[in-house]
């Protein structure tokens, strides 16, 4: 389970890395490349194309901060179980 919610969490790292490298900060992005044509329907294109990154970058955010939430009280939960399975680091710390 810890395995995949990490995979989860990397997933969403590089996607979130894509989405607002591919965003100019003054609002072009990647549809600065379209402006130079003129056209009417390719500035519409533009604007879409300016939401969905800008969608994306709220939805990955979404994700990455309810991933680091559930994995983390899936791990506090796990080390509260009694068990006495202490980690390597945690014996050694107390010895």
């Amino acid at each position: 389970m810890y395995e995949l919610l990490i995979i989860l969490i990397a997933l969403v790292c590089v996607l979130l890395m894509i989405v607002v490298l591919v965003q100019n900060p003054k609002g072009g992005g990647l549809g600065a490349g379209f402006g130079g044509g003129g056209s009417a329907n390719m500035m519409g294109g533009v604007k879409q194309t300016t939401d969905f990154l800008e969608k994306a970058t709220w939805y990955l955010v979404t994700a990455l901060f309810v991933l680091s939430i559930v994995s983390s009280a899936l791990i506090s939960s796990g080390d509260n179980n009694g068990s006495g399975n202490d980690t390597e680091i945690e014996q050694l710390i107390d010895e």
